[in-house]
């Protein structure tokens, strides 16, 4: 043996050590780093909507290739998102994502403890409205001007229970079926879906819900609506958990010794 192959096999190791997978919270990462992403990934998420339904509005008056283009500015960038910020935080940039793992994992399991679940949340809160600031002030608009758009109909409404109900169900699927490298792909392509087969546009997240109302843009909403959207979100997080407790229901393990 010589004094070379410890260390070889020592790389060997460090390269074929699993990593942490896109979507997964990443526990060894300094709380600080993931706030940090989660603040800067909502931010950017927000920024990306807001800044693109301006774009789309400003460069046509029809009002199905304004939803394309935002839809499809959106698809595109959560999806680099994810896959960037995933590694460090988990790339959540939503409350019910995080309100989801903190509930999963309260008994000790894995996902976010209530300590970082109280820094997550207000980072993604912040960091929405910081996004949309940033996109008006791109796009030459008042910096903070609550939105108009009105988006307090029942059928909106239970568009929301869906759109909310579908991620936390794709999210929360992936990881029980070990599939979260995927997520990067099938988060942002479920939520370009959603902009189309829901009513409300799928805003599926609360923090991002807080941050559009203060742009009164194409991707704005009202702040009157904003409590009923959320609420709805809410449940839809708690109906998205519930499918996976029901279509993901682990199998039991009978140890029961054979009779002789």
């Amino acid at each position: 043996m010589t004094a070379t192959e410890p260390a070889v096999r020592d790389a060997t190791a460090a390269d074929t050590a699993p990593q942490p997978a896109p979507g997964a919270t990443a526990p060894r990462t300094p709380l600080i780093a993931r706030a940090a992403a989660e603040a800067v990934g909502t931010a950017a998420l927000v920024a990306v909507v807001v800044g693109s339904g301006i774009q789309a509005t400003d460069l046509t008056d029809d009002v199905a290739l304004q939803l394309l283009a935002n839809s499809t500015a959106t698809v595109f960038g959560l999806g680099v998102l994810i896959l960037l910020l995933g590694p460090v935080s988990g790339a959540h940039f939503n409350p019910a994502v995080t309100l989801a793992e903190w509930w999963t994992g309260r008994r000790g399991g894995a996902g976010v403890n209530a300590r970082e679940l109280a820094v997550y949340v207000p980072s993604q809160i912040v960091g929405a409205i910081a996004g949309a600031i940033l996109a008006d002030a791109m796009f030459g608009e008042p910096l903070v001007k609550w939105s108009t758009h009105d988006r307090s109909a029942g059928n909106l409404l239970l568009g929301e229970v869906v759109a909310t109900a579908g991620l936390i169900l794709l999210i929360f699927g992936l990881a029980r079926t070990d599939r979260l490298r995927f997520a990067p792909v099938a988060v942002a392509s479920y939520i370009g879906a959603a902009y189309w087969f829901t009513s409300s546009t799928s805003f599926a997240n609360p923090a991002v819900t807080v941050g559009r109302a203060f742009t009164d843009t194409f991707a704005g909403i009202a702040p009157a609506s904003v409590p009923g959207f959320i609420a709805m979100q809410l449940i839809g997080a708690v109906a998205g958990l519930a499918l996976v407790a029901v279509i993901f229901m682990r199998g039991r393990t009978d140890n029961a010794t054979p009779p002789a």
